[in-house]
């Protein structure tokens, strides 16, 4: 009752009891590696530098296995598997770039599956192993990977290996892909990845994983929704030049692809657009003159109903040797009957691209 005083009984703490057993050392050393282990893998927005080649592709570097090798891969949102070149490759690609070692790494684990992968760029032929994979400080355990044993194509690239950030369904059977594991175990925040890719400089670029920092592109954001949840694929309203609809009459689908450099389309498309542009066949590509580029229409894709303004100055590059060259493609009728175009890296210089897995949509917006 009120006013009486009730005698305190000391309770024993946690640590006198735990010291009284002789385990005091153990549960701190145990638990203070577990609070580091979870403090290291905090979600956040990882960000991580792409080096430009050339305007022709996105390379980041990343290791495999224990102790790390280090690889160049290309961040690919058209694919879904990670791949490097392996000491039992001795194609002429392999000749020219860094191989993964497994027996020097004490985490490696042969699947022995074979894998068989072909690109726009070539081909690789091998098979599966997992190891731990490290982009950044995210470490990404157990993660299933590629090994190439016969390489084509691919000999004169930029990288060494892939990494694809496609949809699962992109990936080899049964696997997982890189960033579903980094999802799935919790190592990033959001189930959201975004690129900023630079004009014509070798640093600057970056690739998102977890989230978008919004210092890389100008506005808001606008959203699309992925019509098939395999590529990153979207619809689109309609192509224009000089205010004609040159494609997409009633709609098309286009695949948001940082592993392609070009924009591509079907060939009869193409085709009629290199006309407006005055294009011919130097050799192997289509040329116009330099003293005309600042005079050509920009193309336009709607999407979503809002206009994404391509001007001649990203669609024409000038070659090593002066040429004006046309950074159109066609061929995108060998890979659906419906017309579909490629939104490649001229594209997503100039606007600066999300992907959220957990809504199934692609974020455009102008590129600072």
């Amino acid at each position: 009752m009120l006013g009486e005083r009730i005698p305190l009984t000391k309770i024993k703490t946690m640590r006198e009891t735990l010291r009284e057993k002789n385990l005091l050392t153990e549960f701190l050393e145990r638990n203070t590696d577990y609070r580091m282990q979870n403090f290291a893998h905090v979600p956040k927005l990882s960000l991580h530098p792409l080096r430009n080649y050339l305007d022709l592709a996105y390379v980041g570097n990343i290791s495999i296995g224990t102790p790390p090798q280090q690889f160049k891969v290309l961040f690919d949102t058209g694919s879904g598997d990670l791949w490097v070149p392996s000491i039992y490759c001795y194609s002429p690609p392999c000749r020219t770039h860094k191989l993964f070692n497994p027996h020097a790494s004490t985490t490696f684990r042969l699947s022995g599956r074979p894998v068989d992968l072909t690109y726009g760029s070539g081909r690789m032929v091998g098979f599966l192993g997992c190891d731990t994979v490290r982009i950044g400080k995210l470490i990404d355990m157990v993660q299933p990977f590629g090994l190439s044993q016969s390489q084509f194509g691919m000999e004169h690239a930029p990288f060494d290996g892939m990494l694809g950030l496609g949809y699962p369904s992109l990936a080899v059977r049964g696997t997982t892909p890189v960033f579903d594991n980094l999802k799935r175990r919790g190592l990033i925040s959001q189930p959201v990845f975004a690129f900023y890719l630079s004009t014509q400089k070798e640093n600057g670029s970056m690739v998102m994983l977890g989230g978008v920092d919004h210092r890389y592109h100008k506005g808001e954001l606008q959203w699309i929704p992925v019509s098939r949840p395999h590529y990153w694929q979207i619809t689109m309203n309609r192509i224009t030049m000089n205010g004609l609809v040159l494609g997409c009459f009633r709609g098309c689908q286009a695949i948001v692809d940082t592993g392609t450099s070009f924009l591509v389309g079907p060939s009869t498309l193409i085709n009629a657009i290199r006309r407006i542009i005055g294009a011919r066949l130097v050799g192997h590509e289509y040329a116009v003159s330099c003293s005309s580029v600042a005079r050509l229409p920009p193309i336009i894709f709607t999407i979503n109903g809002k206009d994404y303004p391509v001007p001649p100055q990203a669609y024409i590059r000038k070659s090593l040797r002066g040429f004006c060259l046309s950074s159109l493609a066609g061929g995108t009728e060998n890979i659906s009957r419906s017309e579909t175009w490629i939104l490649g890296d001229v594209f997503l210089r100039l606007y600066f691209s999300a992907y959220d897995r957990g809504k199934n949509r692609v974020g455009l917006a102008p590129a600072v």
